[in-house]
C-alpha cells in the first residue's frame, strides 16, 4: 500500500474508533466542513446530508438513539483518497452488513456513503 493509501486508511480506522466511541466531538473533528454523508434510510436511496452542522445533527441522533451501537470492520481497502470498509453493524439484538464508501480530504473525512445489505 503507498503512503496516501496507508495515510487514508489511518484516517478512516481513527474516524471508524470515534465513532464505536460514541464520541460526536471526535467524529466531526475527523470530518471537513463541506463533508457529505449519505445513510442507508430510507430504502432505497437513503437520504444525503451536506455540510458539518447537519451531518452532526444526524449523526448525533444516531448514536444518541442507538446506544449499543457499533461497527466492527471486515475488511478495509484503501486507494489514494479512497476507502472502501466492510462492515458489520450490530446493536444489541441483531445485526445488519453493509459497506462504506469514503473519501480524505485534508487529513479529514470528506465523504462517508452507506450502503446495507438486505
Amino acid at each position: 500500500m503507498d503512503e496516501n493509501s496507508q495515510v487514508t486508511a489511518s484516517i478512516i480506522r481513527e474516524f471508524n474508533s470515534a465513532f464505536n466511541n460514541h464520541d460526536i466531538d471526535a467524529v466531526m473533528a475527523l470530518m471537513t466542513d463541506d463533508c457529505i454523508f449519505e445513510n442507508t434510510f430510507p430504502a432505497p436511496d437513503g437520504t444525503r446530508h451536506v455540510g458539518n452542522t447537519q451531518v452532526r445533527l444526524e449523526l448525533g441522533n444516531f448514536l444518541k438513539s442507538s446506544p449499543l451501537a457499533s461497527f466492527e470492520e471486515e475488511e478495509l481497502i484503501a486507494c489514494d483518497d479512497r476507502c472502501v470498509v466492510r462492515w458489520r453493524y450490530s446493536w444489541g439484538e441483531g445485526h445488519v452488513r453493509g459497506v462504506d464508501v469514503m473519501r480524505v480530504q485534508g487529513g479529514k473525512v470528506s465523504e462517508k456513503l452507506s450502503y446495507v445489505k438486505g
